[in-house]
C-alpha cells in the first residue's frame, strides 16, 4: 500500500505541479513517509518551497494530552518558516495565515470517527480557501477504522469542532474523501485535489483499513497508541462526556472504562445479557486500572477492557458505539442513581452536556436514561440514520 505522501514524492507528474509556489503543510507526529521522514523535511528535501506549517489540535509535535490544551504558534526551529496553531487563539485559518501560501498539503491520520477534530479542522481549511482562492490537496492515509458506519446522525443546531456536519460518529471515509463530501454539502467553491493512496482497500484483513505489517504506527494524539484503539474509539470517545475513566492516565487510554464504585465483571455480565447483539465481534474482560492522571487519578478503577485484536476481533460484528452505549445502560440498569455525566464546557461548547456535544444531539443520553429503553429502540433511530449516511457517501468513495 503507498500512502498520498508517497506517491506525491515518488511522481513527478504529481510533484511539478507544486514547483515555483509557496506551498504549506497540515501535519502532525504521524505525518510521515514509509521510512518514517516527517513529510515536512521529506517535501524540502524533494524541493518543494515549504513557506509555513498547520499543526492540528494537540500541535505539529502532539505534545499535548487533553482537550481544551491549545497550542502557540512557533517558528520551525530548522528550517525558520512559521509554525500556525489550528487549536489555539484560532481554529480558522485567519487571513494573515493564509497569505503565506498558494497551496495547503493537507497530510494527516485521521481515526475515522466524527468527533476526531482533524476531520473539522480539514472542514475550515476548505472553507477559508474557497473564501481566498487557495488550494487544498490531500495526501490521503488509511482510515483504520475501515468502511462500516456507525452511529446517529449529528443534529442541526449541534454543529461544534467535534462536530463539523450531519454525519454519524463513525463514518467510514478517509480524510480525502471527507473532502469531497464536505465540498458537496457545504456548497464550496475550492481548488481540491485528493493524492490517492495505491493498493488501500479499507474491505481486506487483517487490518481492514490499516496496513498491518506494512506501516507502523505512529500516534497521531498523544492517547491514540495503536490500531485498538483506533477500533474502538467511536464508542470510548463517548467516556469524556461521562464520570468514568476512559483510561487516560493508564497505557491503554479509549481502550477501556471503568471507575471505583462499579463492579466490572457485573456490569460485563449486564451487558451480554441486556444487548448481545451489541457486545459481538470483540473480548470483554474485566480488569483493575489505577489512572497516573486525569478522571480518578491515583484510585485503583474496577474497568473493562475491549479486546480487538485477533483471535478475538471479527470487523463485521463489531460495533464499538452500540458497545459503549451498552456499557452506559448497564451502569445505569445496575446503578439507577449513578452520576454518569458530567457538565463542563466541552470543546468550547458552552451551556450543553459534553455527551450530547460528542453524539451530535441528546438521542444516547436520552435512551440510556429512560428506564424502559430497550436496544431496538436506540437501533430504530440510529439504523435509520446509518442506512441514509451509506447512502449520502455513496458518491465521494475512492477505494
Amino acid at each position: 500500500m503507498t500512502f498520498g505522501i508517497d506517491r506525491l514524492l515518488a511522481e513527478p507528474a504529481l510533484l511539478d505541479p507544486l514547483k515555483g509556489r509557496r506551498v504549506a503543510l497540515l501535519a502532525h507526529p504521524a505525518s510521515v513517509t514509509a521510512d518514517l521522514t516527517h513529510s515536512i523535511d521529506a517535501l524540502m528535501a524533494a524541493g518543494v518551497r515549504i513557506s509555513a506549517a498547520f499543526g492540528p489540535q494537540h500541535g505539529m509535535k502532539g505534545d499535548l494530552q487533553d482537550n481544551m490544551m491549545e497550542s502557540p504558534d512557533e517558528t520551525d526551529p530548522v528550517h525558520g518558516f512559521p509554525v500556525f496553531s489550528l487549536y489555539g487563539e484560532v481554529r480558522r485559518p485567519t487571513g494573515q495565515m493564509l497569505s503565506t501560501f498558494d497551496v495547503i498539503l493537507v497530510d494527516l491520520q485521521d481515526l475515522g470517527c466524527r468527533i476526531y477534530t482533524f476531520v473539522t479542522t480539514l472542514l475550515y481549511v476548505l472553507e477559508a480557501a474557497a473564501e481566498t482562492g487557495k488550494t487544498v490537496w490531500v495526501l490521503d492515509r488509511p482510515n483504520p477504522a475501515g468502511r462500516p458506519v456507525e452511529g446517529t446522525t449529528l443534529v442541526a443546531g449541534w454543529e461544534s469542532f467535534v462536530g463539523a456536519g450531519p454525519m454519524p460518529m463513525r463514518h467510514g471515509l478517509t480524510l480525502g474523501e471527507m473532502g469531497h463530501w464536505f465540498i458537496d454539502h457545504f456548497k464550496l467553491d475550492v481548488d481540491y485535489r485528493v493524492i490517492e493512496m495505491q493498493g488501500y482497500d479499507p474491505e481486506a484483513g487483517p487490518g481492514f483499513g490499516w496496513p498491518l505489517n506494512q506501516r507502523a504506527w505512529i500516534n497521531p494524539s498523544p492517547n491514540a497508541p495503536n490500531l485498538s484503539m483506533a477500533r474502538a474509539y467511536p464508542g470510548t470517545v463517548m467516556l469524556e462526556g461521562a464520570t468514568l475513566s476512559e483510561g487516560r492516565g493508564t497505557t491503554r487510554p479509549l481502550e477501556l472504562f471503568g471507575a471505583p464504585d462499579i463492579d466490572a465483571k457485573a456490569v460485563i455480565a449486564e451487558m451480554q445479557a441486556f444487548a448481545p447483539d451489541w457486545v459481538r465481534g470483540c473480548a470483554l474482560r474485566p480488569m483493575w486500572f489505577q489512572p497516573t492522571f486525569h478522571k480518578h487519578v491515583g484510585q485503583l478503577c474496577s474497568g473493562v477492557q475491549i479486546h480487538v485484536e485477533d483471535p478475538h476481533y471479527d470487523h463485521a460484528a463489531f460495533r464499538p458505539w452500540r458497545l459503549q452505549a451498552a456499557g452506559f445502560k448497564a451502569i445505569r440498569r445496575l446503578y439507577p442513581d449513578y452520576d454518569l455525566w458530567r457538565d463542563f464546557p466541552y470543546e468550547y461548547a458552552f451551556g450543553k452536556l459534553p455527551i450530547d456535544v460528542i453524539n451530535g444531539g441528546p438521542a444516547l443520553r436520552e435512551w440510556v436514561d429512560d428506564a424502559a429503553a430497550q436496544p431496538g429502540d436506540l437501533d430504530a433511530i440510529a439504523g435509520r440514520d446509518e442506512a441514509a449516511w451509506i447512502e449520502a457517501r455513496r458518491p465521494f468513495l475512492i477505494y
